[in-house]
Protein backbone atom coordinates (compact mmCIF):
# COMPACT_ATOMS: atom_id res chain seq x y z
CA UNK A 1 0.00 0.00 0.00
CA UNK A 2 3.07 2.58 0.94
CA UNK A 3 4.88 1.68 -2.00
CA UNK A 4 1.20 2.36 -4.38
CA UNK A 5 1.20 5.34 -2.53
CA UNK A 6 4.43 7.11 -3.25
CA UNK A 7 4.23 6.01 -6.68
CA UNK A 8 0.75 7.90 -7.28
CA UNK A 9 2.24 10.35 -5.58
CA UNK A 10 5.42 10.78 -7.33
CA UNK A 11 3.61 10.82 -10.64
CA UNK A 12 1.51 13.21 -9.17
CA UNK A 13 4.44 15.35 -7.92
CA UNK A 14 5.98 14.69 -12.05
CA UNK A 15 2.68 16.10 -14.13
CA UNK A 16 2.59 19.36 -11.78
CA UNK A 17 5.98 20.09 -12.26
CA UNK A 18 5.82 19.69 -15.94
CA UNK A 19 2.63 21.54 -16.33
CA UNK A 20 4.29 24.40 -14.23
CA UNK A 21 7.21 25.07 -16.33
CA UNK A 22 7.05 28.00 -18.80
CA UNK A 23 5.86 26.88 -22.13
CA UNK A 24 7.83 27.30 -25.25
CA UNK A 25 7.22 27.76 -28.65
CA UNK A 26 4.61 30.65 -27.78
CA UNK A 27 5.51 34.83 -27.59
CA UNK A 28 5.70 35.69 -24.12
CA UNK A 29 3.61 38.91 -23.75
CA UNK A 30 5.90 39.74 -20.03
CA UNK A 31 9.46 39.37 -22.31
CA UNK A 32 8.48 41.80 -24.80
CA UNK A 33 7.16 44.05 -21.97
CA UNK A 34 10.55 43.83 -20.22
CA UNK A 35 11.85 44.43 -24.03
CA UNK A 36 10.27 47.73 -24.05
CA UNK A 37 11.20 48.48 -21.16
CA UNK A 38 14.63 48.16 -21.30
CA UNK A 39 14.51 49.97 -24.37
CA UNK A 40 13.02 52.76 -22.69
CA UNK A 41 15.54 53.07 -20.26
CA UNK A 42 18.77 53.01 -21.81
CA UNK A 43 18.22 56.41 -23.11
CA UNK A 44 15.35 58.30 -21.72
CA UNK A 45 13.42 61.17 -23.86
CA UNK A 46 14.28 61.59 -27.20
CA UNK A 47 17.80 64.09 -26.83
CA UNK A 48 17.37 67.27 -28.22
CA UNK A 49 20.44 67.42 -29.91
CA UNK A 50 19.01 64.87 -32.09
CA UNK A 51 16.01 66.72 -33.25
CA UNK A 52 18.13 67.18 -36.70
CA UNK A 53 18.25 63.60 -37.63
CA UNK A 54 14.64 62.75 -36.51
CA UNK A 55 13.02 61.42 -39.74
CA UNK A 56 9.63 59.86 -40.37
CA UNK A 57 9.34 56.71 -40.62
CA UNK A 58 5.56 55.36 -41.78
CA UNK A 59 4.59 52.75 -39.71
CA UNK A 60 3.09 49.31 -40.83
CA UNK A 61 0.60 48.51 -38.73
CA UNK A 62 -1.31 46.79 -40.91
CA UNK A 63 0.90 44.36 -41.13
CA UNK A 64 0.08 43.94 -37.18
CA UNK A 65 -3.53 43.81 -37.79
CA UNK A 66 -4.63 40.22 -38.94
CA UNK A 67 -5.03 36.35 -37.98
CA UNK A 68 -0.71 36.65 -38.81
CA UNK A 69 -0.10 39.02 -36.00
CA UNK A 70 2.16 36.16 -34.15
CA UNK A 71 4.03 35.90 -37.68
CA UNK A 72 4.67 39.92 -38.11
CA UNK A 73 6.08 40.56 -34.05
CA UNK A 74 8.11 37.23 -34.62
CA UNK A 75 9.54 38.95 -37.74
CA UNK A 76 10.15 42.20 -36.30
CA UNK A 77 11.82 40.65 -33.08
CA UNK A 78 14.18 39.32 -36.00
CA UNK A 79 14.73 42.53 -37.62
CA UNK A 80 15.03 44.06 -33.71
CA UNK A 81 18.13 41.25 -33.29
CA UNK A 82 19.55 41.99 -37.12
CA UNK A 83 19.79 45.89 -35.98
CA UNK A 84 21.07 45.47 -32.96
CA UNK A 85 23.67 42.87 -34.47
CA UNK A 86 26.76 45.10 -34.97
CA UNK A 87 29.49 46.20 -33.41
CA UNK A 88 28.71 49.90 -33.68
CA UNK A 89 26.14 50.16 -30.93
CA UNK A 90 25.74 53.61 -29.22
CA UNK A 91 28.25 53.76 -26.13
CA UNK A 92 26.06 56.48 -24.18
CA UNK A 93 23.92 53.94 -23.83
CA UNK A 94 23.28 51.64 -19.55
CA UNK A 95 25.86 48.71 -21.34
CA UNK A 96 24.42 46.22 -19.29
CA UNK A 97 21.07 47.04 -20.32
CA UNK A 98 21.54 46.97 -24.07
CA UNK A 99 23.28 43.64 -23.39
CA UNK A 100 19.99 42.24 -21.45
CA UNK A 101 18.03 43.62 -23.75
CA UNK A 102 19.54 41.64 -26.81
CA UNK A 103 19.46 38.73 -24.93
CA UNK A 104 15.71 38.83 -24.55
CA UNK A 105 15.10 39.17 -27.60
CA UNK A 106 17.10 36.64 -28.64
CA UNK A 107 15.64 34.69 -26.24
CA UNK A 108 11.79 35.17 -27.62
CA UNK A 109 13.40 34.45 -31.20
CA UNK A 110 14.03 31.31 -30.43
CA UNK A 111 11.57 30.14 -27.98
CA UNK A 112 9.04 31.25 -30.27
CA UNK A 113 10.84 29.76 -34.02
CA UNK A 114 8.43 26.12 -33.80
CA UNK A 115 5.77 28.19 -33.50
CA UNK A 116 5.92 29.38 -37.19
CA UNK A 117 4.62 26.79 -38.76
CA UNK A 118 1.59 26.38 -36.79
CA UNK A 119 0.88 29.88 -37.35
CA UNK A 120 -1.62 30.95 -39.81
CA UNK A 121 0.57 33.00 -42.59
CA UNK A 122 -2.17 33.16 -45.35
CA UNK A 123 -2.28 36.83 -45.74
CA UNK A 124 0.64 37.47 -44.25
CA UNK A 125 3.11 38.25 -47.81
CA UNK A 126 1.34 40.88 -48.42
CA UNK A 127 1.81 42.48 -44.88
CA UNK A 128 5.69 41.31 -44.64
CA UNK A 129 6.29 43.67 -47.59
CA UNK A 130 5.27 47.08 -45.34
CA UNK A 131 7.53 45.21 -42.19
CA UNK A 132 10.33 44.84 -44.54
CA UNK A 133 10.51 48.33 -46.03
CA UNK A 134 9.98 49.61 -42.20
CA UNK A 135 13.03 48.00 -41.29
CA UNK A 136 15.11 48.97 -44.15
CA UNK A 137 13.98 52.36 -43.43
CA UNK A 138 15.35 52.09 -39.97
CA UNK A 139 18.70 50.24 -41.35
CA UNK A 140 19.58 53.36 -43.92
CA UNK A 141 19.08 55.61 -41.53
CA UNK A 142 21.66 54.14 -39.09
CA UNK A 143 24.20 53.08 -42.28
CA UNK A 144 23.50 56.99 -43.36
CA UNK A 145 24.49 58.77 -40.07
CA UNK A 146 26.83 55.87 -39.85
CA UNK A 147 25.56 54.41 -36.41
CA UNK A 148 25.90 57.57 -34.96
CA UNK A 149 24.52 58.21 -31.23
CA UNK A 150 21.67 59.98 -32.82
CA UNK A 151 20.97 57.65 -35.72
CA UNK A 152 20.62 54.81 -32.68
CA UNK A 153 18.33 56.98 -30.79
CA UNK A 154 15.92 57.17 -33.94
CA UNK A 155 15.76 53.29 -33.75
CA UNK A 156 15.32 53.55 -30.43
CA UNK A 157 12.58 55.76 -30.96
CA UNK A 158 10.78 53.59 -33.67
CA UNK A 159 11.29 50.34 -31.46
CA UNK A 160 9.68 52.00 -29.03
CA UNK A 161 6.76 52.94 -30.82
CA UNK A 162 6.39 49.66 -32.70
CA UNK A 163 7.05 47.67 -29.24
CA UNK A 164 4.32 49.74 -27.40
CA UNK A 165 2.21 49.33 -30.53
CA UNK A 166 2.60 45.27 -30.41
CA UNK A 167 1.22 45.57 -26.65
CA UNK A 168 -1.46 47.71 -27.26
CA UNK A 169 -2.69 45.90 -30.10
CA UNK A 170 -1.98 42.66 -30.17
CA UNK A 171 -1.81 41.44 -26.69
CA UNK A 172 -4.17 38.39 -27.78
CA UNK A 173 -1.20 37.44 -29.78
CA UNK A 174 1.28 36.32 -26.87
CA UNK A 175 1.40 34.33 -24.56
CA UNK A 176 0.51 36.12 -20.42
CA UNK A 177 1.40 33.82 -17.50
CA UNK A 178 -0.43 36.32 -15.36
CA UNK A 179 -2.43 39.14 -17.12
CA UNK A 180 -2.34 42.33 -15.01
Amino acid sequence: MAIQTITWMSAFLCLVQVFSMPMPCHLQGQLVRTTHNLLRAMGGHFPMECLQDNVFMEFPATAFLSSSGAKAIYETLKNIDTLFGTDELPTMWDQQKLEYFQNIVYRQIEESKCMMSSVNTSDYPIRAEGLKTYFGNIAAVLKEKNSSYCAWEVVRKELLYTLEFILKHNSDSLLWSNRT
